[in-house]
């Protein structure tokens, strides 16, 4: 990838990521981040939730750019399975 195209997606992402933050789930979000290695450790003590706290974070941003419903988003959180669901009601604006 060239340097100019790679700035191009650099900014796209970066207009994305300021959407996410911006968006309808912005202070779930900065909860969910706000976790800590020792809080997803009570779920999951031999760290295999990492990956899955990874996709929470990911499907969150996604869903608060795109302003998807409440009830749709929990449906999502549901399809990461147990572990993810568990991560989410850490953050009680996740409403699980």
């Amino acid at each position: 990838m060239n340097p100019q195209a790679f700035r191009a997606k650099l900014k796209e992402k970066l207009r994305l990521n300021r959407l996410a933050f911006e968006g309808q789930y912005k202070e779930a979000l900065n909860e969910l981040m706000g976790l800590s290695r020792a809080d997803i450790g009570k779920i999951t003590p031999d760290g295999a939730g990492l990956e899955t706290y990874d996709r929470l974070i990911t499907l969150v941003k996604e869903a608060s750019q795109h302003n998807v419903s409440q009830a749709e988003l929990k449906e999502n959180i549901e399809e990461l399975g147990e572990v993810a669901v568990d991560i989410a009601k850490l953050v009680p604006r996740l409403g699980l």
